[in-house]
């Protein structure tokens, strides 16, 4: 059986592939945009039905972030709430822009995903290690928390 990784262990394992600081800035630009691609993506997906939940559509990318947001909670409930406000963001900014784009919001955001990635591989080709969801695909949702973490630690709140 697997052993259970704490916050703390998970941070810090993602970190080994993000010491180098061409790597990490790309990081603050990349993963906060690919996150935001992944929501409208999958805010575009059709879903059945018209139910609502505190008045947004439930929808693929409602669902996606409450399974997340679970995750993040389970590790750390400082950083779980500070992702909740994060995703909260980037529901309004996929509505917004949903609704100013003159694409559809599913092709603005594929092409956006490619860019932020390709940025992503960049930084690792840089730092000079693959990147950690490679080993482990948990890692996909650690990159959001290490990002908040960094900035809870410079503020000196705890997670």
């Amino acid at each position: 059986m697997s052993q259970v990784r704490t916050i703390d262990a998970l941070l810090d394992e993602y970190g080994e592939s993000h010491q180098n600081p061409a790597n990490k800035a790309i990081h603050w630009l990349a993963v906060p945009v690919i996150v935001w691609t992944v929501v409208a993506l999958l805010w575009s997906i059709p879903f059945p039905g018209s139910v609502e939940v505190l008045g947004l559509p439930l929808n693929w990318a409602i669902l996606v972030l409450i399974l997340a947001q679970a995750y993040w909670f389970k590790l750390s409930l400082g950083l779980g709430l500070g992702l909740l406000i994060y995703n909260g963001l980037m529901i309004y900014l996929t509505v917004r822009i949903a609704a100013i784009s003159p694409w559809p919001l599913w092709q603005l955001a594929v092409a956006v995903f490619i860019l932020a990635w390709i940025l992503q591989f960049i930084g690792h080709a840089i730092e000079g290690k693959r990147p950690s969801f490679f080993r482990d695909v948990q890692f996909l949702l650690i990159g959001p928390a290490w990002l908040l973490a960094f900035i809870y630690r410079a503020v000196g709140l705890k997670y």
